[in-house]
């Protein structure tokens, strides 16, 4: 099909309108979009600096990096839509709608990535730390944004949400670098407390693992059904902790055996009777003289 000359002066005259009507919007749309570009990549580089000074964990740095460069676009997509002249009320009530929608939708997936945000920053544990949360005890593998990984003592991982520990007590037992170790011990009535005392120290004297302050103390705690009860504490390095507990828990078996001092287990005493309610060992009594 063959255009005559009036169609091609006609789209010429209207291509010459749009041009004057919308070429200063098309280029004040693109000014704006070049300019916040640049705006942005200073400000992203501005909150990584801030980072840096505050020594904010990688992951989470990298993390809002990202989101915030994110919405700071957004905003420079509305900021140019507006400049083009395009209206923008029903576009914000739709986005605004949608945003409630899928906030409400993901309102446990928020409340985690706002816990790991919280963990990462004042960083209550890191990984490698043990900490005990949640009826988990184990070590600390990875620290996602929403979730948490603990691997336990028999090797089994376990993910734990971040919102649940943003916002529940967390023992964390790797943060200090001295543990208290705690033996329970018991000795047989009777046993002179003082020498046995004295014995349980000079065996945690030959422990180097065991730090002299504070010093260990060892303490008489309970009437036990079968023996007097000694708590005996002691301060070791937190790596030391259970291998000086085992170890020593041994060594005073041996020290206790060596010095003669009785280590007790429960005891009964079992009376028989018959029937009549004889004692046996009464019968046994009268059947013997019955018999001389």
């Amino acid at each position: 099909m063959e255009l005559d000359l009036e169609t091609i002066s006609e789209i010429k005259r209207k291509a010459v309108e749009f041009l004057f009507e919308f070429g200063p919007r098309i280029l004040g749309a693109l000014i704006v979009f070049i300019i916040g570009k640049i705006v942005i990549g200073f400000l992203v580089k501005a909150l990584h600096k801030v980072f840096e000074k505050y020594n904010i964990d990688p992951s989470l740095s990298s993390f809002l990096k990202s989101f915030a460069s994110a919405i700071l676009y957004v905003l420079l997509l509305i900021t140019v839509a507006s400049t083009l002249g395009i209206e923008m009320t029903s576009f914000l009530a739709i986005l605004g709608a949608a945003g409630l929608a899928i906030g409400l939708a993901l309102q446990g997936s928020l409340s985690n990535f706002a816990g790991g945000v919280l963990i990462l920053i004042f960083k209550p544990f890191k990984v490698g730390d043990t900490i005990e949360a949640q009826g988990t005890l184990g070590a600390v593998e990875k620290i996602d944004i929403l979730y948490t990984k603990v691997r336990n003592f028999d090797n089994k991982v376990v993910t734990l949400p971040n919102g649940v520990l943003a916002n529940n007590s967390i023992t964390n037992l790797s943060e200090k670098p001295t543990r208290r170790v705690e033996m329970a011990v018991g000795v047989a009535y009777g046993t002179d407390l003082k020498k046995t005392r004295q014995v349980i120290l000079d065996t945690l004297k030959k422990d180097e693992r065991i730090h002299a302050e504070p010093e260990p103390v060892v303490k008489f705690t309970s009437f036990g059904d079968s023996s007097l009860d000694l708590s005996v504490r002691c301060w070791a390095d937190a790596g030391d902790l259970w291998p000086v507990y085992w170890d020593n828990m041994e060594a005073l078996k041996e020290a206790f055996e060596a010095n003669d001092i009785e280590i007790p287990f429960p005891q009964r005493d079992v009376n028989h009777y018959y029937p009549e309610g004889i004692p046996a060992a009464k019968v046994k009594e009268d059947s013997e003289g019955s018999q001389v």
